[in-house]
This record gives C-alpha cells, sequence and structure tokens, in this order.
C-alpha cells in the first residue's frame, strides 16, 4: 500500500481513516483521529480483558512488540523504550532523574509548549540556574542560537522537535552531535514530529511523546526513550512493584531496578493504549516514514501558496525546507480569526486557533499525509469568502 493510492481511493481512505469520511480533519497537531487500525486492535484487546484475565503472558509478548515497533520509529533499541505518556510524563521524569546540582543550568525555550517549560522552571528549587532561548522569530531555534547559549556549567538541553505554533523543526542532529561532544546531556519533545518526520534518536539523549498526535494513537499511551548509556545516571523518579524488581510480590531489602528503559515503567501499564498506538505506528511504517515526510511538505507548500495569494501571513514564512513541518500557522490583519475558525467548522472542516504570548491570533493548519490537495482548495476558499470582519 503507498500513500498515492489512499488519498485517490476515496473508500479506501475512509475505511483506513474513519475521519475522512465525516469531516475534513485538519488538526493533528492538536489531538487527532484514531485510525481504523488503532480502533481494532484496541476492540480486540478489550473483548480479550472481558473474557479473562486482563494481564495474560499473550499481553505481556504484545507489549514487548509494541517496544520493538516504537524502537523501529526512533531507530533505538528495544530495551532504550519504555511505555510511558503522555510526554509532560517523561520530560518529568528526565527533570526529576537527574542529580542536579547548585549551579547546574538548563537551556531550554519559554515559548515552547507548556509541558516542556514547566519542568525545567521547577528545577530553579533545586538551585538549578535557568538558561532561556531568544530567537529572532517564534520557534525557529537554529543550532548557532542555542549552541552558543550552552556554557560550561550546562548539564541540559531540553528542546522540542517541532514548534507546536510555528512548525519550525529543529535540527537536532546537529545540535544533538555538538552536545554530545561537549558532554551535555539532550532531552528532546517529540510529540510534534513523531510520525510526521523521520526521528533519529541516536543524537539525543532523552526523547518523550504522547501518540495522539501526528502518530494517530489514544491519548495516553506514549513512548519514553532514554539511551543505554544514560540509564545508569537516569534514576527512576518513581518506583514500584514493576520497575523494581519484586519475586513473588515480595519487596526485597534492596531496591534493584529492572533492566533497560523497563526500570521507568513503575506500574501496570496502559496496555489498551499502548496496543492501539502500535497499531497505527506500523501502518505509519509501512507507509514509510520518509514518505510521509515528503507528502506533508507538498501539502504545507500548497496551503501557504494559496493561503499567501489571500493576503495571510505565515508565522514560519521564509523557513527552509528542512524546517518546515505539516503545520502551517497564519494570521490576517483584516480578518476575524474566530469567526473564519467558525465558517470552516460549519464546513466540517477542523482547524485550531492559537495565540502567541503577546496576543497574536493565529489559524492553525496541520493536515497529515491522508488529507487531499482538494480539501485544502476547499479550505482556502470559505476562508475566502466567508468569516471576515
Amino acid at each position: 500500500m503507498t500513500i498515492d493510492r489512499i488519498v485517490n481511493d476515496a473508500e479506501l481512505r475512509a475505511r483506513l481513516f474513519p475521519v475522512t469520511g465525516r469531516k475534513t480533519f485538519l488538526a493533528h497537531a492538536g489531538v487527532a483521529p484514531l485510525t481504523q487500525a488503532a480502533v481494532d486492535r484496541i476492540r480486540i484487546a478489550a473483548e480479550d480483558g472481558a473474557s479473562q484475565e486482563q494481564e495474560t503472558e499473550a499481553l505481556f509478548a504484545e507489549l514487548d512488540r509494541s517496544r520493538q515497533v516504537a524502537a523501529r520509529l526512533l531507530h533505538a533499541d528495544a530495551a532504550e523504550i519504555a511505555l510511558v505518556g503522555p510526554t509532560a510524563f517523561g520530560l518529568n521524569l528526565v527533570a526529576q532523574g537527574i542529580d542536579f546540582r547548585p549551579g547546574d543550568e538548563v537551556v531550554f525555550y519559554s515559548d515552547d509548549y507548556p509541558s516542556n517549560v514547566y519542568p525545567w522552571m521547577r528545577l530553579e528549587e533545586k538551585g538549578v540556574k535557568l538558561v532561556r532561548l531568544e530567537p529572532a522569530g517564534l520557534g525557529r531555534l537554529t543550532p548557532e542560537l542555542v549552541l552558543n547559549a550552552v556554557g560550561p556549567r550546562t548539564r541540559l538541553v531540553a528542546l522540542a522537535t517541532c514548534h507546536f505554533l510555528s512548525g519550525y523543526l529543529l535540527d537536532y542532529r546537529t545540535i544533538g552531535e555538538e552536545l554530545r561532544r561537549r558532554g551535555v546531556l539532550f532531552c528532546l519533545d517529540g510529540i510534534q514530529s513523531l510520525g510526521a518526520a523521520p526521528m533519529d534518536a541516536a543524537y539525543c539523549d532523552f526523547l518523550s511523546a504522547d501518540s495522539h498526535k501526528w502518530l494517530l494513537g489514544p491519548l495516553g499511551a506514549g513512548i519514553f526513550y532514554v539511551r543505554k548509556e544514560q540509564q545508569s545516571l537516569l534514576r527512576p523518579a518513581l518506583v514500584g512493584a514493576w520497575n523494581i524488581r519484586s519475586p513473588g510480590f515480595i519487596a526485597q531489602e534492596e531496591i534493584e531496578c529492572e533492566a533497560g528503559a523497563r526500570r521507568y515503567e513503575c506500574g501496570a501499564l496502559y496496555a489498551i493504549g499502548i496496543l492501539g498506538m502500535r497499531a497505527s505506528m506500523e501502518l505509519l511504517l509501512d507507509l514509510g516514514i520518509e514518505a510521509i515526510r515528503e507528502r506533508l511538505l507538498s501539502l504545507h507548500d500548497f496551503l501557504a501558496e494559496g493561503l499567501r495569494k489571500r493576503g495571510w501571513r505565515l508565522l514560519a514564512e521564509g523557513a527552509p525546507a528542512e524546517a518546515r513541518s505539516g503545520i502551517v500557522t497564519a494570521t490576517h490583519d483584516r480578518r476575524n480569526l474566530a469567526a473564519d475558525v467558525e465558517a470552516l467548522k460549519a464546513q466540517n472542516i477542523f482547524v485550531s486557533l492559537r495565540w502567541d504570548r503577546r496576543g497574536g491570533q493565529y489559524i492553525r493548519f496541520s493536515p497529515h499525509f491522508y488529507n487531499t490537495h482538494a480539501e485544502l482548495a476547499k479550505a482556502v476558499s470559505i476562508l475566502e469568502r466567508g468569516g471576515s470582519g
């Protein structure tokens, strides 16, 4: 199966992605609809759980397979994957699991999504110094900007692989390579790019991402990656019967962690959600993440040009191709954007209304690969004739 076949066969598209038979969904950077594959897998798991004990050896084998699929997505090892979400959970495990000392520095971006801001802000209570990045444009975090902020006391750099509002993709490879050379830890919030752009976790030390955006999985099912070399450094902030060895369910005299990234799974896993996430991940991997990336760039450029011709200003205007994502965020000085969003909704087209720190208002479009150019053209056409004021 290919992306071209899906987008050119309405029946197949609706069978794989049921939302397409009901509405035009252009808000995958928010909370995305499930694939039919995820729905089917969740239903099977729920029915199994209704007919027997929920925890079985077969289920544990399925969870292990889910780790392997997540590892494929990240070009990582299954022993580096913990199946925990949401994104904030993993980021907090990093913030609370590193032995920070007074005077250590953490470099981060205050205008990232709040889940990738608050865990680092809280470290001030431990005497950690916060170094806040100040890019020229929203989300435009260049390697030069990031690396110039790193000093001799920098312990960690914490960034997002893709900015949630501007859609600007981070050059995490260049940044990660240099940070490793300098001995600085690197943590990524990967939720806005997993499933939409290739990811090689070898360039970072930690990555956290829930599945409910571009991975098209359930809310609360997620992936937490910890590089093997850092698993002894990152102390599990939460402990329980699952991540501490407890033979026969008997608490031991010494706390000994389970092997690999399982040490970060402190309790029973969200198994149904994880299996649904895996079903969607397998579909995306079968189609090819590189092919999905190319398709999203095509949709991005088509939509951006349509908006630009009609007087809209793009938040990531001028971004090079390698920094563009599936997100197109735009504003217009002479339009009522809230009314525009409602006009689209009245035609069963769903986008996101968003704001920046200064109160600037934007419409964020975030189509996925199965959306069509015709759907985007219709959305732009509706904006051209309705919702102004």
